[in-house]
């Protein structure tokens, strides 16, 4: 088969769909690849790197969609690139179609076969391909609050970890699965005051015997949840259910209930996020400010760490791809429920219910 790795053209978005030790696999399990010419340079892997382990370094995003039979990549295609997926090619890689109409609409027709990183899922509702990110996105949902928390940054001016005298901030985490459980951890170990929250019963008591000391459980309710964002300093929004758009925890009346310079930091946002004032934001403008409250709303945040988070990735999602490319994705997905699963779009079809229920459209279950 031949794989083709282009080149992100997101916003500030450093990944690249594989990185060379991924790539030798390909090769040696005798498909081509073809790189875009500089695309895996923002991870730190060179062209020569690629070169070393066998890929074909071309230039131009056209032409590595027109060779390619697979396409591996990060983010979901941009306009510029809805022209270039062709009919039959299969495409591996985060889409989140529930929170993007337009891009559900190309894809649709374009006739394509898209396998969407995120709603990959094994027997037992885990989720292979998300969790590396979340494991990043989580961790750096905290970093970035905590930045933004400055005063010169428009947040209260607190110090999360406080000083000898002085309590440390407070942060709430809203949803205890990956992201949540990452971005408590990595608050906790900054020294702050955390308060964990979810409906679930078996993952709170879970949580409350894994986590440190500073880290508090809490049943998620709308009455919890009001007490908790007066007396908060950075809330994370970290809910997912695969594949839908996300519900809203957090309204924009209830802004009001927040001290001023309080920072909402939305990981959710790729599935359309928690916060009703939420919209999507970019690494080179990642803030906006409503009734005081700054909102955080990057929807590629791992692509600011784009080495950590591409090796992560290809960690994932290799033995996946090399399924496809040994197997063809009909074979592979009749083998393994889980790629199955993470079928959305197939040749002009809507293949996944969640996606179909969102948009009013027809869903059709795939045939294999």
């Amino acid at each position: 088969m031949k794989i083709g790795i282009p080149k992100e053209i997101k916003d500030n978005e450093g990944r690249v769909g594989m990185t060379p030790a991924g790539v030798a696999e390909f090769v040696k399990h005798g498909h081509e690849v073809y790189v875009q010419h500089t695309a895996g340079d923002n991870s730190g892997f060179s062209d020569k790197e690629y070169e070393d382990v066998g890929a074909n370094i071309i230039s131009g995003i056209e032409n590595v969609y027109k060779i390619a039979d697979m396409i591996l990549k990060v983010k979901e295609p941009i306009k510029q690139e809805y022209d270039l997926v062709r009919k039959g090619q299969l495409l591996f890689t985060y889409f989140h179609f529930a929170c993007d109409k337009p891009l559900t609409d190309a894809m649709i027709k374009s006739g394509a076969i898209c396998l969407a990183y995120e709603t990959v899922q094994k027997d037992d509702h885990s989720l292979p391909l998300l969790i590396p990110m979340s494991e990043v996105a989580g961790r750096m949902a905290t970093i970035n609050g905590t930045y933004y928390l400055q005063k010169t940054k428009g947040g209260k001016g607190k110090l999360i970890s406080g000083v000898p005298g002085v309590k440390p901030a407070h942060v709430l985490v809203l949803g205890g699965g990956i992201v949540g459980e990452a971005a408590a951890r990595q608050a906790a170990g900054m020294g702050a005051d955390v308060t964990i929250a979810d409906i679930s019963l078996p993952r709170l008591r879970q949580l409350a015997i894994e986590m440190p000391v500073n880290v508090h459980t809490l049943y998620s309710s709308e009455h919890n949840i009001r007490k908790e964002i007066k007396i908060s300093d950075i809330i994370i929004g970290s809910v997912l259910i695969p594949g839908d758009k996300t519900p809203k925890l957090i309204t924009r009346s209830m802004l009001k209930e927040m001290e001023p310079g309080t920072v909402l930091v939305d990981v959710a946002i790729d599935q359309g996020g928690c916060f009703e004032t939420s919209h999507p934001t970019t690494h080179s403008d990642p803030i906006y400010i409503i009734d005081g409250i700054v909102h955080y709303a990057v929807a590629n945040i791992p692509g600011s760490v784009p080495n950590t988070s591409t090796t992560a990735l290809t960690n994932a999602t290799l033995k996946y791809a090399i399924a496809l490319a040994d197997k063809g994705w009909k074979q592979a997905c009749r083998e393994d429920s889980a790629l199955y699963r993470g079928l959305n779009i197939v040749e002009g079809k809507v293949t996944f219910e969640a996606v179909a229920n969102v948009w009013g459209l027809k869903y059709e279950k795939v045939k294999l």
